[in-house]
């Protein structure tokens, strides 16, 4: 009873005891707060509302009558180099690098900026040059971070290889995905300059780091057709079906070929409308009408197309049948269907397009690195109205 006494007791010295550290701390709130310039105020307020220029004045105006504040200098280095402003940007930092008084920890800042700064400018020397002096300090991760992306500007592969293991060892979690990416860059290059065994030897470490990409059992097969083993490349490509049927649209065109070569073009055919039941897609119904108009005529063309059409009713869809169409069209309605097929093609090239997942950076063809945000495997393999319509 005595201790429940003592407890009632203590809870109001507990309340006073927090009102007066809350008191404390307004007051050193405020007492800081004043010490601040009137600029500070103005450029902050400016970037709240969206107007960088007046903000940069107002941070410069602090700058000349406090230059001895680093922070300033980093919020304007930082400013300048949004706009695209890379050489004020780059002499704020220098200027800071410069300062014998500067503490350790803000010249590694400083430095980390000023390799932003030349990232940022093209200056990719001068970047990695930076970004390298800076393995072992506080910013490690976020340079090697960066020597990534200029390895990968520079299409320096086994340096972006190496670059991304480094990042996995110091705990900035899973590269494997862009390493098996990178080995299929040195495939791809060993390919074109004829070296079939050297691009399996690369592609067999792309599939030890991801075993479900794509893009290397599809150059593997390449690999082995450039070999001259079509049956083994065709065995290879069909494995696109296991880890992803939507894919199958990539490597159509490669399979028809290949079974054509061989003389088993129907077979090629039938497994093609196979992964159509599964996954329709325009490119795929590209490949499979062009290959049953070959083999079985105009008639047989059309019903592909009408059946796709009523299993997935898309305006690329329409495309491709009013073609079909126009091969056996009265010769009445000719001008007419043409003018229809005109207009709805027009449309349709706006809407065939691949979509990043990322950065919605659209484009003609296929890309396993987007272009505009240079993600790795952000594009799925089907047009942008097809995706519409599947969502």
């Amino acid at each position: 009873m005595e201790l429940e006494l003592w407890w009632l007791l203590g809870i109001p010295v507990f309340f006073g005891m927090g009102w007066i550290a809350a008191r404390v701390d307004i007051r050193q709130l405020v007492s800081e707060s004043r010490t601040l310039p009137r600029g500070y105020f103005k450029g902050l307020n400016f970037l709240l509302n969206e107007q960088p220029d007046k903000a940069i004045d107002a941070f410069i105006d602090i700058v000349r009558m406090d230059p001895e504040s680093a922070d300033m200098h980093f919020a304007l280095g930082n400013l300048f180099r949004r706009r695209g402003e890379t050489e004020r940007a780059i002499r704020v930092h220098q200027n800071l690098l410069a300062r014998p008084d500067l503490p350790v920890e803000q010249k590694e800042h400083a430095q980390y900026e000023l390799g932003m700064d030349y990232l940022k400018a093209g200056l990719l020397d001068r970047a990695e040059e930076t970004f390298n002096a800076m393995l072992q300090g506080q910013y490690a991760v976020q340079a090697r971070k960066a020597l990534l992306e200029i390895f990968q500007r520079e299409k320096e592969w086994q340096r972006a290889i190496e670059a991304a293991l480094a990042l996995q060892e110091a705990g900035a979690g899973s590269r494997q995905k862009e390493i098996a990416q990178f080995y299929c860059e040195l495939a791809q290059d060993a390919l074109v300059h004829l070296h079939p065994q050297d691009a399996l030897v690369l592609l067999e470490k792309s599939l030890q780091a991801d075993r479900v990409n794509v893009r290397a059992t599809m150059l593997i097969g390449d690999a082995q057709l450039a070999q001259g083993e079509v049956e083994a490349a065709l065995l290879t490509w069909r494995r696109v079906e296991q880890i992803s049927v939507p894919h199958t649209a990539l490597v159509a065109q490669r399979m028809m070929d290949g079974y054509s070569k061989v003389g088993r073009a129907q077979e090629g055919v039938n497994l093609l409308k196979s992964y159509l039941e599964q996954a329709s897609s325009i490119d795929l119904i590209e490949v499979v009408y062009k290959a049953v108009l070959e083999l079985d005529g105009v008639a047989a063309a059309k019903q592909l197309v009408v059946d796709e059409l009523r299993r997935t009713p898309t305006l690329l869809g329409l495309d491709k049948l009013l073609e079909a169409r126009l091969m056996d069209a009265p010769v009445t309605i000719v001008s007419e269907l043409s003018m229809v097929k005109n207009l709805v093609h027009g449309y349709t090239q706006k809407l065939a397009r691949y979509q990043c997942s990322h950065c919605g950076f659209k484009a003609r063809q296929f890309y396993w690195q987007c272009p505009g945000c240079s993600r790795w495997e952000t594009y799925p393999p089907r047009r942008t109205e097809e995706l519409n319509v599947m969502n």
